[in-house]
């Protein structure tokens, strides 16, 4: 069961998809922790996670390449993809190699 849910959406001619992001709570593995997420892409959905050598770090991964799969997608290339309003972001961290992908409000906020 997701611990957190954020509801993005496509919206291509006056056509509306959601496309919820969830994420799962960390868990501890033999070698490290892991946390899951998911996004439920309209033509198929795609599970992720991001691994780390305790849950803070796991998290912390999980949310960025969430991040990088956002702003990679042909979504949010075409302009199509959006959180609150058109070409403001998603959100989500990123890596620090990828902030130059960032538009909007998450441009403004990227940690440096």
């Amino acid at each position: 069961m997701p611990f957190a849910t954020r509801l993005l959406a496509v919206v291509d001619k006056g056509h509306r998809r959601d496309v919820p992001v969830r994420l799962f709570q960390p868990q501890q593995e033999d070698r490290g922790w892991i946390c899951r997420y998911e996004i439920d892409w309209p033509e198929r959905p795609r599970a992720g996670a991001g691994f780390g050598i305790d849950a803070v770090q796991a998290l912390t991964i999980a949310l960025q390449n969430i991040g990088v799969e956002l702003y990679a997608s042909a979504y949010h290339k075409a302009g199509t993809l959006v959180f609150d309003r058109p070409g403001n972001g998603y959100g989500f961290p990123i890596a620090k190699d990828a902030r130059h992908l960032l538009v909007g409000d998450d441009a403004k906020f990227d940690g440096n």
